[in-house]
């Protein structure tokens, strides 16, 4: 252990890597004993590695009955800072990576970081993001903005909705959005939906999306400034190629990562002028849009297609995931209680839903090519269904047991 503990001592540290040592050294001392205790057999010789070994040394290895109770904050504050490390070295390949490399690194984090999952939620808003958020049912509005609800349906949102960034705490966002969607329409019209997205494009969707929050309570203009953070949502679903789509704990390590000076969750101008135009620079994001050769191409080659269109936003999987980020989707969480629910037979009263939703719902089931041409007769009975607080996979499932 004494030997793994001083490796990147040997190595080329960046000044931000270094930093992370010494912060690392911080910790050591008060858990010394357990950690010499912990049977090492590998030796990273690059930063990243070394990282990555000593979290899951301390995550599988480290024997916790040993560990006192003033230890656990010493042991959390040490993967903190090890967890970061991984993330900044990490950040190195992304600010030089060619797009071939880019490409290969996003496929190789598909289990870790759920990268199917995110795909078909960016699929999924590429689908309504022609819309205005005032036409949208309330679901596919939340979607977009980036809060999930029990009101998401899992057999048709069969992904977390807050992927990439969480809005749930933004409460006068959501007061905003669900009083004035029409606002936010305005606002985000000044993004073009192809295409480059200029300076001025961007400051005047700033200013019309500041205004929303000025004119909400003029007399406490503190209380209600604009969140940067909820802002970036939108941007980066009306374009995932161009925005990356931030929150409160993802700024500090995406500007240490991007080598920038940390801002604050109400500073649009470096945002802009810092993170978007040093995303400008990498070799990845001025990938030429690939050639797909035609509607047969393999799958590859849409694969590839779908990340370059997507390609701002994804820069969060050079963030460190552990191997519980993906089983924690709201997603996974929503289905699995549903699951349970009806494997309990639970009494509990359904909770109805408006036309409007139970027929969206049940028309967007009813796209999936599985769906037997009988069952489309039925449309208006599992409309009702719906209605009546049946989930789509219960009313069709009833169905299908019905008429076979």
């Amino acid at each position: 252990m004494k030997k793994l503990l001083s490796l990147p001592v040997e190595m080329p540290l960046s000044e931000a890597e270094n930093q992370v040592y010494q912060n690392f050294l911080k910790y050591v001392p008060p858990l010394s004993l357990n950690l010499m205790a912990i049977k090492v057999e590998h030796w990273p010789d690059d930063f990243l590695g070394w990282c990555g070994e000593l979290i899951r040394l301390c995550r599988e290895d480290l024997n916790m009955d040993l560990v006192e109770d003033e230890q656990l904050v010493p042991l959390k504050k040490m993967q903190d800072v090890l967890e970061a490390g991984f993330t900044l070295s990490q950040f190195k390949m992304a600010r030089i990576a060619p797009w071939p490399i880019f490409v290969d690194f996003i496929k190789q984090q598909n289990t870790i970081h759920a990268l199917d999952e995110r795909l078909l939620l960016l699929a999924y808003i590429d689908g309504i993001r022609e819309k205005p958020l005032a036409e949208l049912l309330m679901e596919d509005r939340l979607a977009f903005a980036g809060k999930h609800t029990s009101e998401h349906d899992h057999s048709i949102y069969n992904f977390d909705i807050e992927w990439f960034a969480s809005t749930k705490g933004a409460k006068a966002f959501h007061v905003l959005l669900e009083q004035s969607p029409e606002k936010f329409d305005i606002a985000l019209a000044h993004i073009p939906l192809t295409g480059d997205v200029t300076y001025e494009n961007y400051q005047n969707f700033v200013s019309d999306y500041q205004k929303i929050f000025e004119e909400y309570a003029p007399e406490k203009p503190q209380s209600t400034k604009a969140p940067l953070a909820a802002a970036t949502r939108l941007l980066a679903m009306r374009r995932p190629d161009q925005f990356i789509a931030l929150n409160n704990n993802k700024i500090d390590i995406l500007c240490q990562g991007m080598s920038i000076p940390k801002f604050k969750n109400t500073d649009f101008s470096s945002y802009w002028q810092d993170m978007i135009a040093t995303l400008h620079t990498f070799a990845w994001w001025n990938q030429a849009e690939p050639t797909v050769a035609d509607s047969t191409a393999v799958d590859a080659e849409n694969k590839e297609l779908t990340l370059w269109k997507n390609r701002a936003v994804l820069i969060d999987l050079f963030l460190f995931a552990d191997a519980d980020l993906a089983q924690n989707s709201n997603f996974i969480r929503f289905r699995d209680k549903a699951l349970n629910k009806a494997a309990t037979k639970s009494r509990a009263t359904p909770k109805k839903r408006s036309k409007e939703s139970a027929e969206m719902l049940v028309d967007k089931a009813l796209e999936s090519e599985d769906i037997p041409e009988y069952l489309h007769s039925k449309r208006d009975t599992l409309i009702n269904q719906v209605k009546g607080g049946k989930s789509v996979e219960q009313a069709i499932g009833l169905m299908r047991a019905i008429f076979g």
